[in-house]
């Protein structure tokens, strides 16, 4: 046995997320320079994800071909419609068939939409860049906005009762707003009407008591109550948004990808200001990776966790390689991980009863997901993985025996995975030693009335597996690799134990 009595600890907490843009020497003990399939959770340390599982039993039907993708996926009311290929359909959660609500949507792209109430009825209406913009009242008969001018959009709002529409290809700098309460009516005698900016657009969405216009290169809010009174002003001429999908309200602002990476609008203190702030420095380089060569983003809120995903999409890159970026606000600060095996065509979120609920359509497949449920993606095992910084204790001169590891997680099901210990930044003369278990069977775990792993009485939910290692090096750093239907479970902090050997 190790002789300990002059071991020396050193603990840290998982937190800060994943940094890519420090070296080793000045990264935080807790942060991640690897943190893939984990979210910085709100409670505190690195949380494994739930994988997406069908929230319809069956494929959404296709026009031509089964490679179709998903145009859309809307919750309305207890129904979820879809769009696929030329048609609309409708089905109930994990229902087994879907009812054809609307056809001959030729040349259709992806859609966007609004859920809205002008009248006392629930309607909502359906933009796809190609056709008439479609409305669906309570019993999802389908009428179509029968002006011209705009057939055609790609972006929908509703704001102080007017419905805005925008993103004609033959109208690329106009958006075009209807009458106050009636989506369909364009009289401008009757307070409808229409103007330009100066710039492409690219994405609206209403946030406080503004509307803001994103563009290519510039991003525009319209303030006021109706077309009396309605006006246009600059919010930056510097940055614009790449992608109106990746546009979300989120922890209290608007969040947006912009050619540099994420940024916020936040509105300030001071009445009608606005500020502009770059948020994802932490990983840029995963930005500089994917902004230039996906085909197509797309973006996720999940409420519950202050938490906003985003995904990059490439055609020549399949499911299981498609990455993401996860944000979450923790207290002031943004930390960042990546996702690796979703790949969505389109997504949206809704709360039911409290839950928050994410959807997804797939790219390929022609199923509608569920996200944040279950222990694989649809049956594909996750592949989660964490590393730590290279840790010198202050002085990487001098070599550390390492005693043991001390590990501090929250399972919330039996789980199964490995622990790493690595030496000298991975040299590969240094040593290596092989993967330590790390496991629930002798931990027991409450939730609600089920108890997971072997049933002790009294057991610990957040335990400390303390672990004998093998050794040596000036640097250390730590692994954690699952790759099986394991739960998810929290990496909440590790201590380290060693002895101070020669100097370097």
């Amino acid at each position: 046995m190790a002789d300990l009595s002059r071991a020396q600890p050193t603990a840290f907490n998982c937190e800060g997320g994943l940094v890519l843009n420090k070296s080793t020497f000045m990264m935080q003990p807790g942060e991640a320079l690897e943190l893939r399939n984990f979210e910085p959770a709100v409670d505190g340390g690195y949380r494994r994800i739930n994988g997406f599982s069908k929230y319809v039993s069956v494929i959404v039907p296709f026009t031509s071909s089964s490679s179709e993708k998903v145009l859309m996926v809307a919750t309305f009311g207890s129904n979820v419609l879809a769009a696929r290929g030329e048609k609309i359909f409708s089905a109930t959660p994990g229902g087994s068939s879907w009812t054809e609500r609307d056809t001959g949507r030729t040349g259709a792209g992806k859609y966007n939409f609004e859920r809205f109430n002008f009248d006392g009825t629930d309607k909502i209406v359906v933009v796809d860049g190609a056709n008439a913009p479609t409305v669906f009242n309570s019993s999802l008969a389908a009428t179509d906005v029968s002006d011209s001018s705009v057939s055609g959009s790609k972006f929908v709002v509703s704001f102080k009762n007017h419905m805005f529409y925008a993103g004609k290809s033959t109208t690329k700098q106009e958006v075009v707003f209807s009458e106050p309460f009636n989506e369909d009516g364009f009289n401008s005698g009757q307070g409808a009407g229409s103007f330009k900016v100066d710039d492409e657009i690219t994405g609206l969405k209403v946030f406080r008591d503004d509307l803001f216009i994103f563009c290519e290169t510039r991003i525009f809010k319209l303030s006021g109550t109706s077309s009396s009174n309605f006006a246009v002003a600059d919010v930056t001429r510097d940055i614009g948004c790449i992608n109106g999908d990746t546009i979300q309200e989120f922890a209290g602002d608007l969040i947006f990808l912009g050619p540099d990476g994420l940024r916020t609008i936040a509105g300030t203190a001071r009445i009608g200001d606005v500020e502009l702030g770059t948020i994802s420095s932490n990983v840029q380089s995963i930005f500089n990776d994917n902004i230039a060569n996906a085909s197509e983003f797309d973006s996720a809120v999940i409420t519950d966790k202050t938490q906003y995903r985003i995904f990059f999409t490439k055609s020549s890159v399949g499911e299981n390689q498609t990455k993401g970026i996860i944000c979450v606000l923790k207290g002031d600060k943004f930390e960042f991980s990546e996702i690796v095996g979703i790949r969505p065509a389109c997504t949206d979120s809704f709360v039911s009863e409290g839950n928050v609920i994410v959807l997804h359509g797939a790219y390929s497949t022609g199923y509608i997901y569920r996200q944040e449920s279950g222990n694989t993606f649809d049956g594909t095992t996750i592949l989660g993985r964490y590393r730590s910084p290279d840790l010198t204790f202050d002085d990487p001169g001098i070599r550390k025996h390492m005693q043991r590891v001390i590990v501090n997680y929250q399972p919330e099901a039996a789980i199964d995975a490995d622990l790493f210990v690595r030496y000298d930044y991975e040299d590969k003369d240094s040593p290596r030693p092989s993967a330590y278990p790390l496991d629930s069977e002798d931990v027991v775990a409450l939730y609600g009335t089920s108890i997971y792993g072997v049933p002790i009485y009294g057991g610990a939910s957040q335990p400390l597996v303390r672990q004998a290692v093998e050794g040596s090096g000036f640097a250390v750093a730590l692994r954690v690799n699952d790759g099986g239907e394991t739960a998810p479970y929290s990496l909440k902090g590790f201590q380290l134990e060693y002895q101070l050997g020669a100097r370097r």
